[in-house]
Parts: structure tokens; C-alpha cells; sequence
């Protein structure tokens, strides 16, 4: 687990420096490639492919990450370090991984501002959540 601790605590150090600037230079990513490898390609290309997405519920100002995904949409939750993709259950939960790649991107495109807002009325909170929790079809 300190390991993880490691790895995590760099992803942060680094997403700092980028959000000073908005930009990651080449030194960055080399850097993220390095410690997550494959994870951080994926992460990336769901960061350049737009999406990642940050839904505020009015007007209870909630806020619900979401990345989509390959098979269906994955709610993340960068304070807990959660995210409902099977990888996360199966290999980071086990210590298999250190973090799934919808975290590492929600993360990265944070830090740039690269996301979407959707704004939608708390009346659809509990619809939304319930479809973000099915299952993969």
C-alpha cells in the first residue's frame, strides 16, 4: 500500500503543477507514462477525447464526476479515491493496481480544465445515479 501512497501523491504533485498552468508539458507526461504506463495512455486519450464530464445538481450544488467509458459511464470520486469501473474492484481494491485510469484522467483533466459542466436540476439526481449504477449491459 505505500506504494500506492507514493504513486498517488505523485499524480497530485504533478496535477499542481499543471493546474498552475493549465498545461502539461512533455516532461509531465512522460513522468505519468512512466509510473501508470498503459493505465496513463488510457487516461489520456479519455482526457483529449473530451470525455470526462462534472455534473453540478441545482441548487443543491452537488457534484458527480463522471468518466465515460469503453463500456458505459463510471461514476469517480477523486476525494475517496473511488471509481465504479471493474478494474477498480478487481484490481485496486486487491492492491493489484495502484489506481484505475478514469481516476488518473478525471485527475489530469481537472487540473487542465479540460471537462464538461452539465448542469442539471436535483430532481434528476437520484434517476441519473441509478443509471451511472447499472451494471454493464
Amino acid at each position: 500500500m505505500e506504494r500506492n501512497n507514493a504513486e498517488n501523491d505523485i499524480l497530485e504533485k504533478i496535477c499542481r503543477e499543471i493546474e498552475k498552468t493549465k498545461k502539461a508539458t512533455d516532461e509531465h507526461l512522460a513522468r505519468l507514462a512512466t509510473i501508470f504506463g498503459q493505465r496513463f495512455q488510457r487516461a489520456w486519450e479519455a482526457v483529449k477525447d473530451n470525455r470526462v464530464k462534472k455534473y453540478i445538481f441545482k441548487p443543491s450544488n452537488r457534484v458527480v464526476w463522471i468518466v465515460v467509458g469503453r463500456e458505459r459511464d463510471y461514476i469517480v470520486m477523486p476525494d475517496a479515491v473511488f471509481c465504479s469501473c471493474d478494474d477498480f474492484y478487481f484490481h485496486v481494491m486487491s492492491r493489484k493496481a495502484q489506481i484505475c485510469y478514469h481516476l488518473i484522467g478525471q485527475r489530469i483533466a481537472e487540473a487542465l480544465g479540460w471537462y464538461d459542466v452539465i448542469e442539471e436540476s436535483d430532481d434528476i439526481y437520484d434517476f441519473l445515479m441509478s443509471e451511472w449504477k447499472k451494471a454493464t449491459p
